[in-house]
């Protein structure tokens, strides 16, 4: 997920270099939730994790 942040936040900046601001804010968006989402999986997963399997 990260990676994908990632990706779309270079898509944003070269879309938003060139001008193309509609799809620089959709790629940033998408980014930011690719993002938060990422975190919260990384969060869970950390916290699943780390308990003891009977």
């Amino acid at each position: 997920m990260i990676g994908l942040a990632v990706i779309f936040l270079i898509i944003a900046i070269v879309a938003g270099v060139m001008g193309l601001t509609g799809i620089a804010g959709t790629a940033a968006n998408i980014a930011w939730i690719l993002f938060i989402v990422g975190l919260i999986l990384a969060v869970v997963f950390a916290v699943l994790g780390r308990r003891p399997h009977i």
